[in-house]
């Protein structure tokens, strides 16, 4: 059977050049890049030479300003937890958006269940904020605002060069999960006025448990973990050396050019499936909107009528891999709560509803077999009923 991976939201294969990497640094480096020997030189070489072209990246004003976690969960929690531990004597005050990852929400409600205040701005049906409720949400207190790059669901992309304008002229810092984002599109920290950014490497074709955090040199927040002084006293916990530099690889893969190249084959991707389940007379709606601002390797699907769990299995009977929303919450009966924001707790959409998304390795020919069996599952389905 013919097998197509439609997930990429939700991890990526790792590139061949990054296995190639990560398997010479782990053969030749095994040295702690804390060691002041031979052996933890050579490992520090590589941590600093990966931290560096990772800054530059994203025109990071300091290498030490790109700090290596575990990834966009431990990124996320150390921004939003350690910002508002330490400035609260400023304020108790933070502000988010109701389409956040879990990872934000979730760290969000902690620091309400201590006593901090959270105001979570309201999107419309584009998935995006309006700014005139961004500048009424700050206040004197406001110690944080965090505020996603781009929607993992539905690939909304947030206006984060004018939210940061505004989060600049206030005593808040702005914190953004660029996850989704970094490795897609070109970003510039010092430009945007970013003073925290989260990301993930699995999410654009490095290694699994590695991210980083780029805390800006004004910010000073503890590490989350506490232990040894490794990441400048930044981050405890010994390096992984060899995913890192698998990580810088990917990174390098992703060069602007290449970004690009990525964003135009997936726009496409995403007007050949409108196209094709038109012509074949299925009723649906793009969730969001298809632009060529958004993030264009998500696209999120209403099927009128059609159940998400029974597309999901049907599709995955035919060698389909595809999502009805986040993998982290996919095992979840809940509602997908970037839907339920967009449209409402009663929409169908909610039920009926997938979100497919693109990679490097996928073709106009894997589209084109995505859309004949969409039209044969959802016929057949109605056909029964």
């Amino acid at each position: 059977m013919k097998h197509i991976y439609l997930d990429n939201a939700a991890t990526t294969p790792m590139a061949a050049p990054v296995i190639k990497t990560m398997t010479e640094t782990m053969t030749n480096v095994f040295g702690n890049a804390s060691s002041t020997h031979f052996y933890g030189r050579q490992a520090r070489a590589i941590l600093d030479d990966s931290r560096h072209l990772i800054a530059q990246s994203i025109n990071a004003k300091k290498d030490d300003e790109i700090v290596f976690t575990s990834g966009g969960t431990e990124s996320d929690n150390t921004a939003i937890i350690e910002t508002a531990l330490a400035r609260q004597s400023e304020g108790k005050h933070l502000v988010t958006t109701a389409i956040e990852h879990e990872a934000v929400l979730k760290s969000m409600a902690y620091l309400e269940s201590i006593g901090f205040e959270v105001s979570y701005l309201p999107v419309d049906q584009q998935g995006l904020i309006s700014m005139a409720d961004l500048k009424d949400a700050i206040r004197p207190d406001t110690i944080l605002v965090s505020i996603m790059t781009g929607n993992n669901e539905v690939g909304s992309r947030m206006p984060i060069h004018e939210i940061g304008e505004v989060v600049e002229q206030t005593n808040a810092w702005f914190h953004t999960d660029a996850v989704q984002a970094y490795g897609l599109i070109d970003i510039d920290v010092q430009a945007d006025k970013i003073d925290l950014l989260s990301t993930s490497a699995h999410k654009l074709n490095g290694p699994k448990f590695l991210g980083f955090l780029y805390r800006s040199e004004k910010v000073k927040i503890p590490s989350l973990l506490k232990g040894g002084d490794q990441e400048l006293k930044r981050r405890a916990g010994t390096e992984n050396i060899p995913a890192i530099a698998g990580f810088a690889k990917a990174v390098e893969l992703a060069d602007s050019d290449e970004k690009k190249l990525r964003q135009k084959k997936y726009h496409e991707f995403k007007l050949q499936i409108v196209k094709g389940l038109q012509a074949a007379g299925i009723e649906f709606e793009v969730n969001g909107e298809i632009t060529e601002d958004n993030l264009q390797h998500v696209i999120n699907i209403w099927f009128k009528g059609c159940k998400r769990d029974a597309l999901l299995t049907n599709l995955d009977l035919n060698g389909i891999s595809a999502s009805a929303g986040s993998a982290c919450t996919a095992g979840s009966v809940e509602p997908s709560h970037v839907l339920t924001a967009m449209y409402g707790a009663d929409s169908p959409r909610i039920e009926e509803s997938l979100r497919f998304s693109f990679g490097v390795e996928n073709t106009s020919e894997d589209i084109d077999y995505l859309i004949t069996q969409l039209t044969k599952i959802i016929k057949k389905g109605r056909r029964k009923n």
